[in-house]
């Protein structure tokens, strides 16, 4: 064990926002040991903020599922993915005659650009920060889109993956990750946690049969595929834990810390409760 990859949503963050102290002290602990640590989420950098608060956590961050590379400490971009406006609009336009009720928003390198309805409590917060526009209005090819959000008031999200996949499978990598919610997250062909995950940890001169990784979702599997070590949640969704072959305790139960406990204890390093 040399890298340590983390998922964040549902792996080691709740609903509340918060990670437990145990899991703050199985990634400390890890890197005391000289264990080296990467967080790999499909949130965009300005929402890193629990890695920061909670954990102190400084260096990479893989966000947008594998699109943009972070550098936390010098609060830049390393490197990003990004997809071609005229893409963008076409798998809109595909969407739209697969599932015409979708709506849509993007999520650029500068900021998040949301069509009137996307957000569905007008009330929130988030309406605070964006205003709802039309994409053809706002968006422009400077922009930058490193992820492109279809979301549906009805049905699921497998259900919604299994219908749009295939059709613009020519122009975009398609998962998803929000349980309870029948969104897509959709990238630039051949972009996902993996491939970033990959490229990190070759960088660092770690080979994938020294990494282990946690995830939960479906924007996980292919990370967990490729780590030498892949750990899906058993709280997570049925095909992420077929991906990875092990099952790490549910969220719930700090099952990302209890693993990292037992294979920290195998190298002769024991933590304090």
């Amino acid at each position: 064990m040399r890298l340590v990859a983390s998922d964040m949503d549902g792996t080691i963050l709740g609903h509340d926002g918060r990670i437990s102290s145990r899991t703050v002290r199985a990634f400390h602990a890890c890197r005391k040991a000289g264990i080296q640590l990467v967080f790999v989420t499909g949130r965009p950098p300005r929402w890193l903020t629990p890695l920061e608060d909670q954990m102190g956590h400084t260096g990479t961050v893989i966000c947008s599922n594998g699109a943009v590379v972070w550098d936390f400490d010098a609060d830049r971009v390393i490197s990003a993915r990004t997809m071609r406006l005229a893409d963008v609009m076409e798998i809109r336009r595909i969407i739209k005659d697969v599932r015409p009720s979708a709506l849509f928003a993007a999520e650029t390198l500068t900021g998040f650009h949301v069509e009137p309805g996307f957000i569905e409590n007008e009330s929130s917060e988030l309406l605070a920060q964006f205003s709802p526009a039309p994409l053809t209005e706002t968006l422009t090819d400077d922009d930058g889109v490193v992820k492109f959000l279809a979301v549906l008031r009805e049905g699921t999200a497998d259900e919604f993956l299994a219908a749009v996949a295939p059709a613009v499978g020519h122009l975009a990598a398609v998962t998803h990750s929000a349980p309870g919610v029948a969104m897509l997250e959709i990238c630039v062909p051949g972009v996902n946690k993996a491939v970033a995950l990959a490229e990190y940890a070759d960088s660092l001169g770690i080979e994938a049969a020294d990494v282990v990784a946690f995830g939960d979702m479906p924007n996980d599997i292919e990370m967990l595929r490729w780590a030498g070590d892949g750990y899906a949640m058993a709280s997570g969704h049925a095909d992420a834990i077929r991906a990875a072959g092990q099952v790490a305790p549910a969220f719930d139960d700090d099952g990302v810390a209890q693993i990292l406990e037992v294979k920290l204890a195998a190298l002769g390093h024991l933590l304090r409760p």
